[in-house]
C-alpha cells in the first residue's frame, strides 16, 4: 500500500518511496504553451511546493537518466514535452530569508549566494573547474550570478528559474518593519528589486509562485512581468485537489486499507469543510477545489485508525489565517476601522461583491478593493459567481468560516472590556447534555454589558454578528448561519459533529429577533410569534431531520429589546 504523503513536498522522495501522488504533470505542457515568464498566486497549503519540486525534477538535465523512474507512470511520462530534462534549474525559496531590520539585506544576499553555490556544484560537470572555483570563492551574490549566466550563455546552456514564496520575504518585511523599509527594498536602488532585474535577463524561463501580488507590482519597473496566470480557467485546477482526485484516493485506500464507511458519506463529511475554492470566474459552478493539506489531514487518520480526525480543522492552519489580523493591523488609523468593517460584513453575510485586482502596490494595500482582493488571495474568499458586473466572493467552506469567527471573537475580546471568559464547559453542556440556557445567557449578557458603554454597537446586525462569532467557535459542533430549511433561511443551526463523536446528540435551531428599546410589548410579542412560526417550519425540514437522526432537536427564540435580551424561550424540543 502506498503511504500518504501528508506534510511531504519532496517529489523525488514521494516517487522513490512509492507514496500516493495526485498527478498534476498534465499542466507542464500547458505551462510551456504560455509565455516564458509566469506568475501563479494561490493560498497556502495548496500544493505549491510539491508542484515546484515536480517541475524541478522534470526539467533538470541531471535527472534525464531517472526520467522513467520518476515520471514513467504519470501523464508527462507517457506524453513528454519537448523541454523535458533540457535545463539547468535553479530553485529559490524566499520563505527561508528574513531576520531583523539590520540583517535583511545580508540575510537575503547570503541565501542567494548559498543557492548559487549549490547550483554550480550541482552542475559542475558542465563547467570548467576555474569557473566553478570562481563562483565558489566570489563573495558577492550578483557577481556569482553574472559569472554563471555569462558562461551558460557562451556554452548555450538553458537555465530555468523556479521561485517558491516569491512574496514571503517582502510581505514579512511589510508586516514587521512597515512601509518605509518595504519601499527601500523595492524602489530603484533596493537590493530586492536589483536581484529581480538580474533574474529576468539571466534565465530563459521563470515560474514564480506566491500568495499575494503585492511585491510584483512594486517590482514592475525592475521586473516587467505581464503574464499572471492565477485567474486563468486553464490553470484553475493546477494546484489543489479536484473532487475526482479525492474520490480516487479514497477508493484506493478503501481497497488497500479497508477504510470504513461509504465513500459518498466520507465525501459528504469532507466537502463542506475543505472544498469549494474557485480561482477562475469561468470555472465557477463546475470546477471547485479542495485544500490539499486539509484533505490529507482528514484521510491520514482514516487510514491509520479507521476513524476521521477528532476535529475537522488542523490547528496548524490557524497560523496561516492569522495573516488576516496582520493585514488589518498594518494601518492604525481610520482605514483600520474600515477594514475591520469589511471583515465583519463578510463574516456576517458570508459574501462580498467586488472587483478583483490582479496587482497593486503595497502603499495602496489598504484601499478597499486592494484589501478585499488580498483577502481572496489568502484563501479567505473564493469566486462564487458574478452579479451585475461584480464578482460575488463567498466564504468557501466551514474551515475558512471558522477563521472569521475566531477573528471576530478576538476583536470582540479586545474592544469589549468584559470579554467573555473561555466557554468550553458551556459548549460541552450544550452539545452533549442539551443544556443550552447557560451559553445563551452568557453571550446575551456580555453583549448587553458591552453595549451599555458602547452605544454604537446596538442593532440587529451587531447582535447577529456577536452571537455568530461566539457560537461559531464551538469545537463540538458546526454553526450553519442562514441555512435553507423548508424554503426559508434560519438564523442559526448548530449541528453536532456526530461522525466524529457519537456522544454529541443535541442540535439547535436558534432564531434571533430584535426590536428597538422603545418598542411596545405587542411589537415584541409579534416578533416572538414570528420566531415560533419559523422554528416550527424549519424543524420539519426533511433533509435536516435525516442529518440529525438520533439527536434531540431544540428550537430556541432569542429576543433583544435594544441591547437587552429578554429571557430566551424554548419553542421545540423533540427526539428525532
Amino acid at each position: 500500500m502506498k503511504k500518504l504523503p501528508y506534510g511531504i513536498s519532496d517529489f523525488k522522495r514521494i516517487r522513490r518511496d512509492d507514496m500516493y501522488y495526485v498527478d498534476k504533470t498534465m499542466y507542464l505542457q500547458k505551462l510551456e504553451d504560455e509565455n516564458s515568464y509566469l506568475l501563479m498566486i494561490r493560498p497556502r497549503r495548496f500544493g505549491k511546493s510539491l508542484f515546484l519540486s515536480m517541475m524541478e525534477a522534470y526539467y533538470d538535465v541531471n535527472m534525464k537518466e531517472r526520467f522513467q523512474e520518476l515520471f514513467g507512470e504519470l501523464y508527462a511520462g507517457k506524453n513528454p514535452t519537448p523541454l523535458a530534462n533540457q535545463f539547468q534549474v535553479m530553485r529559490l525559496d524566499f520563505s527561508r530569508t528574513g531576520g531583523s531590520l539590520n540583517e535583511l539585506e545580508n540575510q537575503f544576499r547570503s541565501y542567494c549566494s548559498e543557492r548559487l553555490n549549490a547550483f554550480i556544484r550541482t552542475y559542475s560537470r558542465f563547467y570548467d573547474d576555474w569557473i566553478v572555483n570562481r563562483v565558489l570563492t566570489t563573495e558577492n551574490a550578483e557577481t556569482k550570478l553574472n559569472i554563471i549566466v555569462d558562461e551558460a550563455n557562451r556554452l548555450e546552456y538553458r537555465l530555468y528559474l523556479i521561485i517558491d514564496e516569491y512574496d514571503n520575504f517582502t510581505n514579512d518585511v511589510l508586516a514587521s518593519h512597515g512601509h518605509e523599509t518595504f519601499e527601500k527594498l523595492t524602489r530603484a536602488e533596493g537590493f530586492y528589486r536589483r536581484f529581480f532585474k538580474l533574474f529576468k535577463g539571466a534565465f530563459e524561463r521563470i515560474l514564480m509562485l506566491g500568495i499575494s501580488p503585492v511585491t510584483l507590482d512594486d517590482l514592475t519597473s525592475g521586473y516587467n512581468i505581464d503574464w499572471n496566470i492565477s485567474n486563468s480557467p486553464k490553470f484553475n485546477a493546477m494546484l489543489g485537489f479536484e473532487e475526482k482526485d479525492v474520490r480516487e484516493m479514497l477508493q484506493y485506500y478503501k481497497e488497500k486499507a479497508s477504510i470504513p464507511g461509504d465513500i459518498e458519506e466520507i465525501i459528504g463529511d469532507m466537502k463542506p469543510w475543505y472544498d469549494n475554492y474557485c480561482f477562475a470566474e469561468e470555472c465557477y459552478g463546475h470546477e471547485t477545489l479542495y485544500n490539499c493539506d486539509l484533505a490529507l489531514y482528514y484521510i491520514d487518520p482514516l487510514i491509520k485508525t479507521g476513524k476521521p480526525p477528532k476535529t475537522m480543522i488542523d490547528k496548524n492552519i490557524m497560523i496561516d489565517y492569522s495573516k488576516l489580523q496582520m493585514l488589518v493591523d498594518l494601518d492604525r488609523g481610520i482605514r483600520r476601522k474600515e477594514r475591520i468593517a469589511d471583515i465583519e460584513q463578510i463574516a456576517n453575510s458570508g459574501y462580498v461583491e467586488m472587483r478583483l485586482k490582479t496587482s497593486f502596490p503595497a502603499m495602496s494595500l489598504l484601499e478597499e478593493e486592494n484589501f478585499l482582493s488580498l483577502v481572496y488571495y489568502y484563501g479567505l474568499l473564493s469566486i462564487g459567481g458574478v452579479d451585475r458586473g461584480l464578482l460575488r466572493m463567498i466564504i468557501p467552506n466551514e474551515t475558512v468560516r471558522q477563521q472569521y469567527w475566531h477573528f471576530m471573537v478576538n476583536l470582540y475580546s479586545k474592544i469589549y472590556p468584559m470579554a467573555i471568559k473561555p466557554l468550553e464547559k458551556e459548549y460541552q453542556a450544550m452539545v452533549y447534555d442539551g443544556e443550552w440556557l447557560p451559553i445563551i445567557e452568557k453571550i446575551g449578557n456580555a453583549f448587553t454589558e458591552a453595549s451599555s458603554i458602547r452605544d454604537s454597537i446596538g442593532g440587529e446586525h451587531n447582535v447577529q454578528g456577536f452571537f455568530k462569532a461566539w457560537l461559531g467557535v464551538c469545537d463540538f459542533s458546526v454553526l450553519c448561519p442562514e441555512l435553507e430549511l423548508n424554503y426559508g433561511y434560519s438564523d442559526f443551526v448548530m449541528m453536532p459533529l456526530r461522525h466524529h463523536d457519537p456522544q454529541a446528540k443535541h442540535c439547535y435551531i436558534i432564531e434571533l429577533k430584535y426590536v428597538n428599546s422603545e418598542a411596545s410589548d405587542s411589537e415584541a410579542a409579534k416578533k416572538l410569534a414570528e420566531a415560533r412560526a419559523q422554528i416550527e417550519k424549519y424543524a420539519s425540514d426533511r433533509r435536516l431531520l435525516r442529518a440529525i437522526e438520533g439527536c434531540t432537536l431544540h428550537g430556541i427564540s432569542v429576543l433583544f429589546r435594544g441591547h437587552r435580551m429578554d429571557p430566551p424561550q424554548l419553542i421545540i424540543e423533540k427526539k428525532v
